[in-house]
């Protein structure tokens, strides 16, 4: 008999544990690096957004896994359901995604020049008079955007950088003159700057306006994403209200965003 029993509480804990396991999740996010908004895979600090999406599916017992690829494959790969988010996008990267109702951060996009650059960003119509280097796939508001569709193929005025080293590749163009200026992220240049010596010889040179929400965006197609976009919209909310999110923004050096 007592053998019996503890034979029955061996299938009882099996079966715990079996339905323990069927019950795991993991969410699946991609992005090319976009630091500090996302950083390198096994990075110590891999992101603002990462750690903050960490922690909000975490409580939800939901398991993150952070994924670094080109931008271009991370947008296809989320679209068509091979991954489940998308991380760092505006709503203008991939309308298509579904996007939650709460933002987790802001882009402000700027541009920057060489020190002895005379050239200032005013409007769309100064960008004319300048070859302008961009990343591609990346959107940086309708008006840019609009620019950079008229000027895709024409690289006296505007020149794509792709791949994993696409910011670097940018600067360095701007340092040798095969364009005179790059648009960029704040936050993310701001931090390359204080990495590497070349780019801190770039100077602002005038922003485009408004400021564009950025996001944790999730795959259309995948019956799982309006409940993932719900939990982080929650935890996004209660993040900001109870502190958490500005401690977060505060251990990358950056400021609140309200």
């Amino acid at each position: 008999m007592k053998g019996f029993r503890w034979h029955a509480r061996g299938l009882l804990m099996a079966a715990l544990l079996g339905s323990t396991y069927a019950k795991a999740e993991t969410l699946v996010m991609e992005a090319d690096v976009w630091c500090p908004v996302n950083c390198a895979e096994n990075a110590e600090r891999p992101g603002i957004f990462i750690e903050l999406a960490t922690e909000i599916f975490a409580e939800a017992g939901i398991t993150v896994e952070y994924r670094v690829t080109n931008w271009a494959r991370a947008v296809l790969e989320v679209r068509t359901g091979r991954v489940n988010a998308l991380v760092g996008a505006g709503i203008r990267d991939a309308p298509d995604l579904i996007f939650g109702d709460v933002a987790p951060g802001i882009s402000r996009n700027c541009f920057y020049a060489r020190a002895d650059s005379t050239w200032r960003y005013t409007d769309l119509a100064s960008l004319e008079q300048i070859r302008l280097g961009v990343i591609n796939g990346y959107s940086y508001g309708e008006q840019i955007d609009n620019y950079i569709r008229r000027h895709q193929r024409n690289p006296d005025r505007l020149q794509q950088a792709a791949g994993e080293q696409a910011l670097e590749l940018n600067v360095r163009k701007v340092e040798l003159g095969r364009v005179d200026a790059t648009l960029e992220n704040t936050w993310v240049m701001s931090l390359y700057q204080s990495q590497d010596p070349t780019a801190a010889k770039l100077v602002q040179v005038g922003c485009r306006v408004p400021d564009v929400p950025i996001y944790i965006a999730f795959s259309p197609v995948l019956p799982s994403s309006k409940r993932y976009s719900d939990i982080l919209d929650d935890g996004v909310r209660r993040y900001r209200q109870d502190g958490r999110l500005e401690t977060l923004l505060q251990r990358y050096g950056i400021g609140s965003q309200r």
